[in-house]
């Protein structure tokens, strides 16, 4: 934002087209959604953030675009490359420290690879350098603030009391700050109530699954939908993954992970994740105001669709 307000200001341009303004919900926040001359809010942020922001800007007859939560998956099928999958997962789940709308969530391992795919992870895990992020060493840094770590122990008790089993982390660390934590592997069940709920951290869930069309099933059962991905060497499942009654996501990967996106492709979800798109090609037409023209120059009157009103001899307005 400030790189784009010196150029306006160089290039002589109004500098208040970007602008940046700090605070919470009360004092900014709803203000700017509930302000009739903004045309267009963008919002990025958790489902009820976006519910609110909708409710507001929607209220009064503006247009919104919403990118709110993911619960991603990756599919690991018996085809796929282990060892890939695995460095995707991981890189995942861990970077950022769990902390981004596309990081890795899920897991859905078929139950022939399960076994190899879970000891990969927790080797991985237990070995994961955690420490400040200027550190050159450190691979995962801190979580946003002590109450993230709060919301993600909350989050690994309920897993517990569905009946989850915890493999690996979970537990706070005793640093300046109290926000970093040793990030969490589980085992769960596609229908705990838990796992349909986005958990923003490094808590990762392993599910497994017997055949293809379950995984899919797995895959979708959630509220969410922003990014997937399968890693398979089989083109039929890649194809199904992809078709419309594969994934129910904005965002569909094959053999790369649910992590990131590339800019030139249009970045957003499905169901609650608000169905805004954001980046690629076209989203600019997002931004913009709409407007028809129809211009004549002519003696004539043209109508639309070439209509004809009255003939030769019907009466003239003009006469």
């Amino acid at each position: 934002t400030k790189i784009c307000e010196r150029v306006c200001r160089e290039t002589g341009a109004d500098s208040a087209i970007f602008t940046l303004l700090v605070g919470d919900r009360k004092t900014v926040g709803q203000k700017l959604a509930d302000d009739t001359r903004i045309s267009l809010v963008s919002a990025t942020g958790s489902v009820n953030m976006g519910l609110n922001v909708a409710k507001a800007v929607h209220g009064r007859l503006g247009r919104s675009i919403m990118e709110l939560g993911g619960n991603n998956a990756l599919i690991v099928t018996p085809s796929a490359d282990l060892d890939m999958a695995t460095q995707s997962i991981f890189f995942g789940a861990i970077g950022t420290s769990g902390q981004r709308c596309t990081s890795t969530r899920r897991v859905i391992m078929h139950e022939s690879v399960a076994s190899k795919v879970r000891n990969k992870l927790l080797a991985a895990y237990k070995s994961l350098p955690i420490g400040n992020p200027l550190d050159r060493k450190t691979v995962m840094g801190p979580l946003i603030d002590k109450n993230a770590v709060d919301m993600i122990q909350h989050s690994i008790q309920r897993l517990k009391d569905e009946g989850g089993e915890v493999l690996c982390g979970g537990e706070r660390l005793t640093v300046p700050g109290d926000c970093y934590m040793k990030p969490c592997l589980a085992t769960a069940k596609p229908d705990f109530e838990i796992v349909k709920h986005e958990t923003f951290g490094p808590l990762l869930y392993l599910l497994s699954y017997r055949d293809f069309d379950e995984a899919i099933a797995i895959q979708n059962n959630v509220p969410q939908g922003l990014t997937s991905s399968i890693f398979t060497n089989d083109v039929r499942e890649a194809e199904k993954f992809v078709s419309a009654v594969g994934s129910d996501c904005g965002i569909a990967n094959v053999n790369t992970g649910t992590s990131g996106a590339e800019i030139g492709g249009a970045f957003g979800g499905e169901k609650q994740t608000g169905g805004g798109r954001e980046s690629g090609s076209d989203c600019w037409k997002y931004y913009m105001r709409r407007q028809t023209n129809t211009i004549n120059f002519s003696s004539e009157l043209p109508l639309a669709q070439g209509i004809q009103f009255g003939g030769d001899d019907a009466g003239s307005a003009t006469a």
